[in-house]
């Protein structure tokens, strides 16, 4: 299968994954611009006598190359769109996640999978019209180090790599920094005298490279690349992040919000879908990279360690959990409401090479009823047998985080 790649020259962001003042306002732009061009609308005797699936037309689909995008390509793999009476176009891949967000804001694509917080960020900072429609996944990343490396401690003086600095990696790797009494710097040297540990974005593919030829003692990322390390020979799992924040989400499926208003039907079809893909991928673990090979360029290997991979005897100090009796990555659409509050919460003491300012401005009671359509989800669940198919026995729960 061929890949559709779209450039970064094409969308005019660098590879490093910051969305800083610049390219937020290019985001902006982006949104600003689409807009203008207005809304193709039928009238409403017309619409209503159209089929919703027809007015939704095409849909284009973006994503990065880490298996936190899996629901998104088994459902086109697998045709639960086409099931589900959604056309969609091959899914276009981005290199990094200023790219897909201004693609998005410039309706170039139409469904992403986004970073939670990054989508937060377009949502309450740039004022895009977003809304997520259901988790893709939860957990399924981790903090990979050298192999001198055997615990947070030994970080001070090093330099740490995160994919973006709005990003529940960003968040737990400074939440375990902060556990350990280190502190976290984004200029200059890091000192092991003065307990500091330098922060660096990288995008997710330059990660190992960078391991390996000893530019960096570590990152976080999501899957496969933690796995690609190990099978590799360049790293090894220090912690996983599911196994500091149970059943965290990292990244989620967003949709423009007037898909939602405009189209609810075709919103619910969508996340029809991405359940299905869920639970297929919940009970395929073992061959989902024969799927996955076709759309992530890592090695099938490293696909598949980072679906199966997550014993106790595997991993004794990477988790220290194992009551939780997590997976090394879970699939399920619902998002909670508790996550999105406490989320902003942890954003708020997560120090990001910017302005963060706009983290203040939330109203933590209306937050996830902003920015959230949580019906969405419950409601295909429901069509696939329910909650526990899922793994869920209620759809509202406390946050744990234990790093």
């Amino acid at each position: 299968m061929t890949h559709n790649h779209a450039s970064l020259s094409e969308f005019g962001l660098n590879e490093y994954g910051l969305l800083d003042r610049r390219s937020l306002l290019k985001v902006v732009a982006a949104g600003t611009a689409a807009a203008t061009l207005g809304p193709e609308l039928l009238s409403p005797t017309a619409a209503e006598a159209t089929p919703w699936n027809e007015r939704l037309g095409t849909l284009k689909i973006g994503y990065l190359p880490i298996t936190d995008s899996a629901p998104l390509l088994v459902a086109h793999a697998n045709g639960y769109f086409e099931k589900n009476k959604v056309k969609v176009a091959q899914p276009t891949l981005f290199r990094s996640w200023p790219s897909i967000a201004e693609a998005f804001a410039a309706k170039q694509v139409d469904v992403v999978h986004l970073l939670m917080p990054l989508a937060l960020q377009l949502r309450f900072e740039a004022k895009q019209d977003v809304r997520v429609i259901s988790w893709n996944h939860t957990d399924g990343s981790a903090v990979t180090v050298a192999k001198d490396i055997n615990s947070v401690a030994d970080l001070a003086g090093k330099t740490i790599a995160v994919p973006f600095w709005y990003s529940i990696h960003n968040v737990i790797l400074q939440q375990l920094l902060r556990k350990n009494g280190l502190k976290v710097t984004l200029a200059g040297e890091p000192s092991a005298a003065n307990k500091t540990v330098k922060l660096v974005v990288l995008p997710p593919s330059e990660m190992p490279p960078a391991l390996a030829a000893k530019q960096i003692a570590g990152y976080v990322v999501a899957e496969p690349f933690n796995a690609l390390a190990e099978v590799n020979g360049i790293g090894k799992i220090l912690r996983f992040t599911g196994d500091v924040w149970r059943d965290h989400a990292c990244c989620v499926t967003v949709v423009r919000g007037d898909l939602v208003r405009s189209n609810p039907l075709a919103a619910q079809a969508i996340v029809d879908s991405i359940a299905q893909a869920q639970l297929w991928l919940t009970k395929n673990r073992a061959n989902a990279s024969d799927v996955l090979k076709n759309y992530l360029p890592q090695a099938p290997a490293a696909i598949t360690k980072a679906l199966n991979s997550y014993a106790q005897n595997e991993y004794p100090t990477a988790i220290q959990n194992p009551a939780w009796l997590s997976e090394r990555i879970s699939f399920q659409p619902y998002p909670f409401a508790s996550y999105t509050t406490e989320l902003i919460k942890q954003l708020r003491l997560t120090r990001v090479d910017d302005d963060n300012q706009w983290l203040q401005t939330i109203n933590l009671r209306t937050a996830h009823n902003e920015f959230v359509a949580s019906g969405l989800a419950e409601r295909a669940m429901n069509k696939l047998g329910g909650r526990r198919q899922f793994g869920l026995t209620s759809l509202t729960r406390r946050e744990t985080i234990r790093p």
